[in-house]
C-alpha cells in the first residue's frame, strides 16, 4: 500500500483542494481515493488532518432535481416538528431536549 504524501498546514501544492473548497469551486470529489493529507500540529493531542483531493479529478455537484428538494423539505420540516406538542416550533428542535424548548421547560412560560 502506498502511503499517501503529508504536506503541512497551509503549504500544499496547486491542484489539490479540501472537500469544502470543492464544493466551493461546484465540484465533489467524484469516488476518486485521497490524493494527500495536510497535518496541522498541536501541542498536546495528535495533529489536526484534512484530507486532499486532486481538482482535476473532481466531477461537478450532481444538479438538485424537484424529488431532492422534496425529501430535504420533508426532513427539515421534521427536525422542527415537535414530537410532544405537535406543533412547528421554528427551529430545529435540539436533540439534547428531544422537544421544543415551550415543552421542555413549561414553568419558564407560567413565570412570565
Amino acid at each position: 500500500m502506498a502511503t499517501l504524501p503529508v504536506y503541512r498546514w497551509r503549504l500544499a501544492p496547486d491542484g489539490y483542494a479540501t472537500r469544502r473548497q470543492l464544493r466551493a469551486l461546484g465540484l465533489r470529489p467524484g469516488g476518486q481515493d485521497v490524493a494527500a493529507q495536510l497535518e496541522r500540529p498541536r501541542r498536546r493531542r495528535g495533529p489536526l488532518v484534512a484530507y486532499l483531493y486532486r481538482i482535476d479529478h473532481a466531477k461537478p455537484v450532481r444538479p438538485m432535481t424537484p424529488a431532492r428538494t422534496a425529501a430535504l423539505a420533508k426532513a427539515m420540516a421534521a427536525r422542527q416538528t415537535c414530537p410532544n406538542c405537535r406543533t412547528d416550533a421554528g427551529y430545529c428542535i435540539p436533540r439534547s431536549l428531544g422537544m421544543c424548548v415551550t415543552c421542555a421547560y413549561p414553568e419558564v412560560q407560567r413565570a412570565a
